[in-house]
Order: structure tokens, then C-alpha cells, then sequence
């Protein structure tokens, strides 16, 4: 049956009807706080039950909690911090108990009721969060790039951000209510934030093999530099969907939550995620969220065994590869040949290729996938996006 929100209770913090109007009126005396994107959408995705069962960005306990036990101070696993920073001259004024208006564009998007401002260590959360506190990760760049203070309190949504992937968009009390309708009870989930090649496919069938339904939802939003735009990921699964699985087996959604690239506690992170989704399992990847060398390939598998207690499946699926030998896609478990017949399916390779105008081989990307992705005048993200 779909899985019990984390902590037993799927929040919602977004706010309709008269109160909405009442707060919306109210925030425009109250003090406010213009946000970044990244805490904007942190904004939404607590609102919408994303991180169940936060309520609003973490006070110290919480946050310290995390960094150096991966709990929260309920004892619930949680790996990633999901803070608010500001300047102190942002907050001139506003004490704890204050409301505070969370503004983003210029438009109130929330209010929060601050219930902590503190001071914080971006070089103890970069090795905590990180493992490293070197300033080329992107994730340990942008925490460099952080404000001085942080403010922990609970939200109210009042406005959503403006989405131009509305139609790929659901929320985990929809997809609660589809996966029933479906009549799916194991469902596995699969994080993304690429264009599906061949492996992917091997271990997104691999694991529906045993189970009702897959839901594949990709990342999108902030990526770094030479990842795939969040249209042509999208676009390219809808062509692996519609070309290469049956009917009703699988729902493609996206998620517009920030890409930390902290590796193993972040997969332990997306697992949660997908658990307020709904899901059972989970497909954890091989290098799940890292970057560059910063992660050993399985080291995220590892991290998983310190929490028995997380309430959904991890599924531990090798990386699979092509055997010339085996004629087809395998993994070390099932394939007993040696490496001189196997050609693994490298990114940067794929990204080459694609960059170049070439259509990768069939047994690196399935030719439909290809095409969509070629279809596109730039499918990657740019430099000073």
C-alpha cells in the first residue's frame, strides 16, 4: 500500500480562501524577507508536504540535529539541512515570535512566524553536509555564497511560484490519491536530474520487474553547468514512456527541489522525499547525487544501513552496462565476462556526442530518446544560468 507520509502526517502549510486573503492583506505591513529561488522553492516544497514532517525551516535544535546526528530533535531520520538565511540588516527589527513576509520577485509568496534567528558555521555545515570543504564542489560554493544568519520558524504559502512545468507538476497528496486510483501498492521510485540512456531503462525495468507501478520524477530546477535543461529531460522520458514501457505502469512527474549534490546523505534525502510521495522503495544509483570524485560509487548504499528505521525500501541496483558477449544489458552480478567485452555508458560521453550533433548508439540510447534530445537547439544548461 502507498507508504505512510515520514513522521506519520503529510504536511500542508498552503493557505486558501479568506485566511489566505486575510494574510495576504496583513503581510503587507509586516517586515519582510526577499528570498533566493533555491529558498523560494524550499518555500513551496515545505508548504506542499515535500519534507514531512517539517513544518518551515529548521530552528537551531533541528538544525544542529541534522549536522551532526542526521536525525531531527523527534528522532526522525534527516539528512539534509533546509534552512533560511539572511543578513542581519535584512531582519533589522524582527525578534523571535515576529511575523515575518517572504517575498520573492518583488511578491509575497509566504509568512513565516519566527520562532529562532542564529548564527551558523557554512564551514562545519560544508564538511558535515558535503564531507568536503572544498570551494570547487558546487554545493559547498553556494553554502559559501549563504547569508550570515539563519531564521527557523514555520510557513504559510500564500502564492505559488510561477511554473512553466505546471502540466508535469504534482504534489505528493496527488500523487497519493493517483497511485490508489492506479491501484498500485509496491511503488518504486527513481530520481533523476538526466536524459534517460540505456542503463537507466535496465534499472528502472529491473525494479518494476517486482513491483505495481515506477514513478520517475526528475529533478528539476538549479543545476550546474553542462547538466540538461529540465525540458529535455522531461521531453525524453515521455518518448522512453510512450515508446518502451506498457500502459499505466509508470508516472513521470517533476520535482522542482534544489540539487545539493552531497551525495550519500543526499540520498538518503531523496528517498524520504519520495516517500511523502507516496513510494515504497526507492532505486538508489550508483554515485547517487555526487559530483566529480568527492564520492566513492557505492558509498551511499553504505549510509542507507544506519537507518532501518527510514520507512521505505531502498532497491540497491547495480550499474549496468552493454556485454557484447551477452549481446545485451547486464550487470557484474549476471554477466561473467571479462571487461574487454563490456562497453559501459558514460555521460560525459553521451553529452559529447549530443553536443556534436550525433545520435549515440542504440545500445547507449534508445533512437526515439536521441532524436527528442537532438530536437532541441540547446539542450544544455549554460554557464551563467
Amino acid at each position: 500500500m502507498v507508504s505512510r507520509p515520514h513522521g506519520g502526517r503529510l504536511v500542508s502549510r498552503v493557505v486558501s480562501g479568506r485566511r489566505r486573503e486575510v494574510l495576504l492583506e496583513e503581510a503587507g505591513e509586516l517586515p519582510w524577507l526577499e528570498l533566493s529561488l533555491d529558498r523560494a522553492v524550499d518555500l513551496e516544497d515545505l508548504a506542499h508536504g515535500v519534507y514531512s514532517p517539517l513544518e518551515g525551516f529548521m530552528v537551531r535544535e533541528d538544525y544542529l540535529n541534522v549536522l551532526g546526528e542526521m536525525r531531527l530533535s523527534s528522532d526522525h531520520p534527516w539528512t539534509i539541512p533546509i534552512v533560511l538565511d539572511a543578513d542581519p540588516g535584512e531582519l533589522r527589527g524582527v525578534g523571535e515570535g515576529d511575523d515575518l513576509a517572504l517575498r520573492y520577485g518583488g511578491r509575497v509568496l509566504g509568512v513565516m512566524r519566527v520562532e529562532e534567528i542564529y548564527e551558523w558555521d557554512k564551514r562545519l555545515h560544508a564538511e558535515k553536509v558535503y564531507g568536503t570543504r572544498d570551494p570547487r564542489h558546487p554545493g559547498v560554493a553556494r553554502v559559501m555564497g549563504m547569508k550570515e544568519l539563519l531564521v527557523g520558524g514555520r510557513v504559510d504559502l500564500l502564492n505559488p511560484l510561477p511554473n512553466h512545468l505546471e502540466d508535469y507538476t504534482l504534489w505528493p497528496e496527488e500523487t497519493r490519491v493517483l497511485f490508489r486510483e492506479l491501484g498500485w501498492r509496491r511503488i518504486v521510485g527513481f530520481q533523476t536530474r538526466n536524459v534517460p540512456h540505456m542503463g537507466h531503462e535496465y534499472v528502472q525495468k529491473a525494479a518494476l520487474t517486482f513491483m505495481d507501478g515506477l514513478f520517475i520524477n526528475p529533478l528539476v530546477g538549479w543545476k550546474k553547468p553542462g547538466d540538461f535543461r529540465d525540458e529535455v529531460i522531461l521531453a525524453a522520458y515521455k518518448a522512453l514512456i510512450e515508446h518502451y514501457y506498457p500502459r499505466d505502469s509508470v508516472v513521470l512527474a517533476a520535482l522542482r527541489m534544489n540539487m545539493r549534490y552531497a551525495g550519500p546523505r543526499e540520498a538518503v534525502h531523496h528517498a524520504i522525499v519520495r516517500k511523502n510521495f507516496g513510494c515504497t522503495h526507492f532505486i538508489v544509483g550508483r554515485d547517487h547525487a555526487g559530483v566529480g570524485d568527492y564520492y566513492g560509487p557505492y558509498d551511499a548504499w553504505r549510509l542507507f544501513e544506519e537507518f532501518p528505521d527510514l520507512g521505505i525500501q531502498p532497491l540497491f541496483i547495480r550499474e549496468a552496462f552493454y556485454c557484447r558477449k551477452c549481446g545485451g544489458m547486464v550487470n557484474e552480478k549476471i554477466c561473467p565476462h571479462g571487461e574487454e567485452h563490456r562497453v559501459r555508458i558514460s555521460g560525459t560521453r553521451l553529452r559529447e556526442m549530443i553536443r556534436r550533433g550525433e545520435k549515440p548508439p542504440s545500445y547507449m540510447m534508445r533512437p526515439e530518446v536521441a532524436e527528442t534530445i537532438l530536437g532541441f537547439k540547446n539542450p544544455f544548461v549554460g554557464d551563467h544560468e
